[in-house]
């Protein structure tokens, strides 16, 4: 166990690809907050870390909102009596043509993909400063960063600032030990994508475009994260890793 004992939060941690980190931190030996929005599911996922021997608690919590971020910042220093570990990995994705794009849905993408990262990431980081604590922040970021996409403007927009956000406190936070990486996913099946995945011809383009021949699924991206979250990263901070299958290598 490459974890064990240590502290995580996983934002967006209910489904998808925060679902299968949550888990996989879980079977890594960490003890591990499951942040959710609303419903159930993310007490579901706590539920399966339990059953698997390890220790998890689910939070509800908006990050757009620096109060509710607090409180579950709170939650689960009160649980735990620290933080070790965030993923930064909640994310809307509303597929819209950039002509179509409401100020209003504009707004909520950078709330929850940006703004939503900055204010989590602020809030465990002063955690870990004021305990000395070397920790590990990782963003769920996109080859969408690098890429435009004509349905996706806001998305795009937001990934790349979390990937310069990223780069900026690696800085800040390096002098005391916090590393901050993130992972750039391609296309991984997922429910923001599922629908559009369901066009065969959709699929199988995007299977045609990575050299691995397959489109990703959530499991795909749990390695890396684990990599960032363990002793093995120690000396990487400010990193951006590709994790699409190829897509982003093939120009052709």
């Amino acid at each position: 166990m490459r974890l064990k004992d240590k502290v995580a939060i996983v934002t967006g941690g209910s489904r998808g690809i925060g679902r299968a980190i949550a888990l996989r931190l879980g079977a890594e030996g960490a003890r591990v907050a499951v942040v959710h929005q609303r419903g159930t599911s993310g007490e579901e996922v706590a539920g399966l870390i339990r059953q698997g021997g390890g220790a998890a608690i689910a939070v509800h919590c908006d990050v757009a909102h620096g109060l509710q971020v607090q409180a579950m910042v709170d939650r689960v220093v009160a649980e735990w009596g620290t933080i070790d570990i965030l993923v930064n990995n909640a994310a809307i994705c509303p597929f819209k043509p950039f002509l179509d794009i409401p100020e209003a849905m504009w707004q909520e993408v950078l709330d929850v993909n940006l703004k939503g990262y900055f204010l989590c990431s602020q809030a465990v980081a002063r955690v870990m400063v004021a305990q000395g604590v070397k920790g590990r922040i990782i963003a769920v970021s996109s080859i969408s960063a690098e890429f435009g996409g004509s349905q996706q403007a806001h998305y795009c927009a937001s990934k790349a600032g979390i990937n310069l956000l990223i780069k900026s406190m690696a800085i800040s936070l390096g002098p005391y030990g916090i590393t901050c990486n993130a992972v750039l996913p391609g296309t991984v099946e997922t429910d923001i994508n599922r629908d559009q995945l369901a066009d065969p011809e959709v699929r199988a383009y995007w299977s045609q475009r990575a050299p691995l021949g397959r489109i990703g699924v959530p499991e795909d991206i749990t390695g890396p994260v684990v990599f960032f979250a363990s002793d093995d990263s120690a000396w990487c901070t400010g990193s951006l890793l590709i994790v699409d299958g190829g897509v982003s290598a093939n120009l052709q």
